[in-house]
């Protein structure tokens, strides 16, 4: 596809997940699909009919194999990032440049057991909890500045869990 093209195509809506655990700590999986190392917070798309709200409860099931957490904040933006052209043909079947994302921190409420990332569909293929700060760093480049941004956004509460 030819840049021009890539710029004409929309983003696809999307929900992000900061799940913190214990200690702060946010749940990363890396991607089953990925060879290299590629950490990252669950995140999907929003199904039609669906509000983000929904759709980040779906996402945790499906992605994250639990439901037990609740919901303490929603992004007051939508967050965009570009795939890297390359991608754009082989994602999603070219319909998307990149995602828009409204992201959701929550606060785990289970125990480590409570985790399957074995799902019907699995994305992961390993996960641990990390720490807020090293995010950005583990993640795909393309997707850094947005984990800059819900880190800046979510940070108070990782912290506010963390002195307990």
């Amino acid at each position: 596809m030819s840049p021009e093209e890539i710029a004409r195509l929309p983003y696809r809506p999307c929900v992000g997940i900061m799940l913190i655990g214990g200690g702060g700590r946010v749940f990363v999986a890396q991607r089953i699909d990925r060879p290299a190392a590629a950490w990252q917070m669950p995140q999907g798309g929003i199904d039609a009919g669906e509000i983000p709200r929904q759709a980040v409860l779906r996402e945790l099931r499906e992605e994250v194999g639990t439901d037990k957490a609740e919901i303490l904040a929603e992004s007051r933006n939508w967050w965009r990032y570009d795939l890297p052209a390359e991608r754009v043909p082989r994602l999603w079947g070219g319909r998307y440049r990149g995602q828009e994302q409204r992201w959701f921190a929550l606060r785990f409420l289970g125990d480590d057991s409570d985790i399957d990332i074995e799902t019907e569909t699995p994305e992961f293929n390993a996960w641990r909890w990390a720490e807020m700060a090293e995010l950005p760093d583990i993640i795909v480049p393309f997707k850094r500045q947005i984990y800059r941004e819900v880190i800046a956004e979510f940070g108070h509460l990782a912290e506010a869990i963390r002195e307990g």
